[in-house]
């Protein structure tokens, strides 16, 4: 029994990092761009998120810097099917804000949304 309990114990400690990685994908953006209210340089990000419908929590995380700019949003997931992943922003005077980030199977709507930056 004893010896069941450590194979249990090790197997969820091994799937946490696996269930971890299907919330988690990059995202590059080539020109600044502003998530909510916080303003991120271009770069790559890393882009995590907990939740599931209309009740996400996004953080992105800009990747290989010490000081990573970083920015949280409540999103909402929609499922669609995308050639591509990608983004769409809105352009009004200068400001890119981005609106969507879109992965393979869901676009993630920021619309509305307000961030926390670092």
């Amino acid at each position: 029994m004893k010896r069941l309990s450590y194979c249990a114990l090790i197997l969820a400690l091994l799937s946490v990092p696996a269930f971890a990685a299907k919330n988690s994908q990059t995202v590059n953006f080539s020109d600044a761009v502003t998530v909510g209210s916080t303003q991120l340089p271009a770069g790559e990000y890393k882009v995590t998120w907990d939740g599931t419908g209309s009740s996400v929590q996004v953080t992105l995380e800009q990747k290989g810097k010490s000081h990573p700019a970083t920015a949280t949003v409540a999103a909402k997931v929609v499922d669609t099917k995308n050639g591509r992943s990608g983004f769409t922003i809105d352009s009004k005077g200068g400001v890119n804000t981005v609106k969507t980030i879109q992965f393979s199977k869901f676009d993630m709507d920021l619309t509305g949304s307000t961030a926390h930056g670092e």
